[in-house]
């Protein structure tokens, strides 16, 4: 009888899928770090997860310097041994970290995704002490005897010398700005470049600039180091561009771009020392050693000179840069009590994510609701592009036929250094009759003057009853009708001075949608959408002071804030805290550190300030 012979690929593959099964559900992200240093001393600390992982965020390092990280990492192996299936794969994250300060401090929790899934590490203590004398002493002899042990062994094992030099000549970096003279709120590109003439093989950043000032956007964020070679003061550099952004200056005058910190391993070659033996004869760079050398770099602050903008028109909508628009309504004839759309679309370059334009002049009739924001901006080498699209959502409460006046969008050209204004044409709508709706237009304000009238009495059509017959309940009954008709008289007497009281309306708005727009920010903490969640919070606290203080959005800046703040005679803590906060928001977005912290930071401090508001 024949043997059948089996194939073993079907075998293999079932033994793969159970190894990577049981990786599955064996994931953990743990953490190797020294539980005690000393200050001034330079550690790692990594995060491993055995799983290709994704989306990685890692902790705040208080009480530590991060020279560099995270590096990411990836290891994969497959083996069989004795049959015997096996599949090994390995993400890290790794920083370097430098002991600042003696204490104890606890580091919190990284977290990934892997599959899908979040998973985070353990958090962790990191004791931190002050080496004592003798302590350094000892280290110094173990050094020392660690550097004669290499040296009997390896007659190159030398520290480096001067000679093997890295000076500002050979390795640097410096920001190039593309215009030191730019218009309030015009679009200028500041690059951040590593100028080397040795070899690096890690290069990071260290503390990125705070720019006072400015609204900045990074145009790098998951883009690739631009390499290329250049000549500066007459020498031939290997040049990388390490950070590119966009920035646009908030208010004119003298501002400062400040410096970026980073930090490079630079590879050099060890000189060996001279033996008088028969090594010496290999004295040739051939056989010099490349050792990794920690070296920091700073740029120069860089002035920006910042001219003011021209008097505008009133409805300037504080755009700066070259534009175009378009929209409209979406249906020209619609039924009373039914939605139809009007849209703004801004497309160009230059500060899309600033504008706040005016509303169109929608007929009084139609019911307005604000607008929805949609966002298709791009962040290119060229700095911040796109359009974005202003909705308005609006429902007619009366029938007939009404026009939309043109649309007006102003914005300033650098260029030019003039205003444009372009226009949406005028557009006519037919509202038929439609649906009964409980709803009351603006037209209908007016009518709470008389909407309650004198009650006259008409006794020959009420019947005549008997008080002694009538008893108790009739008396409870007049008492009962008494208090409800008093109380409707007041509520309606309130809710008409609440109607005609449109700045309190406005500010109960203000609370109201400033919450709204708070309760989106707080959807979008720890989702990793920054971008979104500060513009919502921008979105919640300039709207309230807006809508809080009567002031245009074409004209609100910090500088009008403040003015208003004293006019209005608001406490100073408070102004102060108003102020300190809206100063936060601009910049938190480009702080190092752990981002959630810093937004969750931002949340808290913008809540407060609203509901002290």
């Amino acid at each position: 009888m024949r043997n059948k012979k089996i194939s073993r690929k079907p075998l293999l593959a079932l033994l793969a899928l159970l190894a990577l099964s049981n990786q599955l559900f064996s994931q953990e992200l743990t953490v190797q770090a020294p539980k005690q240093v000393y200050v001034g001393d330079n550690f790692n600390v990594t995060f491993v997860v055995n799983a290709q992982a994704r989306d990685f965020k890692g902790p705040t390092f208080k009480g530590f310097s991060l020279r560099s990280g995270p590096h990411e990492g990836f290891q994969q192996s497959t083996s069989i041994i004795n049959g015997q299936w096996s599949n090994s794969v390995q993400t890290t994250f790794s920083y370097r970290l430098l002991a600042d300060v003696e204490g104890s401090f606890t580091i919190g929790a990284a977290t990934c995704t892997v599959d899908g899934k979040k998973i985070s590490s353990p958090s962790f203590t990191i004791k931190v002490e002050k080496m004592s004398q003798a302590q350094m002493q000892q280290r110094q002899q173990q050094q020392q005897a660690q550097q004669q042990r290499r040296q009997a062994y390896d007659p190159w094992a030398q520290q480096p010398q001067p000679a093997s030099k890295i000076d500002a000549n050979t390795l640097f970096a410096r920001a190039v700005v593309s215009n030191a003279h730019p218009w309030q709120g015009e679009q200028i590109i500041v690059t951040y470049k590593i100028y080397t003439q040795v070899p690096l093989s890690q290069a990071g950043i260290d503390k990125l600039p705070g720019n006072k000032g400015f609204w900045s956007e990074d145009l790098s964020a998951g883009k690739q180091i631009k390499q290329y070679e250049e000549t500066y003061n007459g020498q031939r550099y290997q040049v990388a561009e390490i950070r590119k952004g966009a920035l646009f200056a908030q208010q004119s005058g003298r501002l400062s771009i400040e410096p970026l910190d980073l930090n490079v391993l630079a590879m050099v070659q060890r000189q060996r020392r001279r033996t008088g033996t028969l090594l010496d004869l290999f004295d040739d760079p051939f056989f010099n050693m490349s050792q990794a050398v920690e070296y920091p770099l700073h740029t120069k602050a860089l002035a920006v000179n910042v001219k003011p903008l021209p008097a505008g028109p009133d409805n300037f909508s504080g755009a700066v840069g070259s534009f175009s628009v378009k929209g409209g309504l979406n249906l020209d004839k619609v039924k009373s009590n039914e939605a139809v759309s009007y849209r703004l679309t801004v497309s160009g370059r230059g500060n899309l994510m600033l504008i706040t334009p005016s509303s169109p002049d929608f007929p009084s009739s139609f019911e307005v609701y604000d607008p929805q924001i949609e966002d298709n901006i791009t962040h290119g080498d060229n700095g911040v592009s796109g359009s974005r699209t202003y909705e308005w959502v609006l429902i007619p409460r009366s029938q007939g036929v009404f026009t939309i006046p043109a649309y007006k969008f102003v914005y300033f050209n650098p260029s030019s250094a003039h205003y444009v204004t372009l226009s949406i044409p005028e557009q006519t709508i037919s509202v038929a009759k439609g649906k009964a709706s409980a709803s009351s237009s603006k037209d209908d304000v007016h009518l709470l003057n008389h909407d309650i009238n004198y009650i006259h009495p008409v006794t020959k059509l009420l019947p005549v009853v008997d008080e002694e017959s009538a008893g108790l309940p009739f008396y409870l009954a007049l008492v009962v009708i008494a208090l409800v008709s008093l109380a409707a008289v007041l509520w309606g007497k309130k809710h008409q001075a609440d109607e005609l009281d449109l700045a309190g309306r406005r500010q109960k708005r203000a609370t109201r949608m400033a919450r709204r727009r708070l309760k989106k920010a707080a959807a979008l903490l720890g989702s990793g959408l920054t971008n979104a969640f500060y513009e919502e919070i921008y979105k919640a606290i300039w709207g309230c002071l807006s809508d809080k203080y009567s002031i245009p959005l074409s004209q609100l800046n910090r500088d009008s804030v403040s003015a208003c703040l004293v006019e209005k005679q608001v406490p100073h803590a408070q102004q102060e805290r108003i102020m300190k906060v809206l100063q936060d928001v601009d910049f938190a977005r480009f702080a190092p550190g752990d981002a959630h912290a810093q937004m969750q930071s931002i949340y808290d401090e913008s809540l407060y300030m609203i509901a002290e508001l």
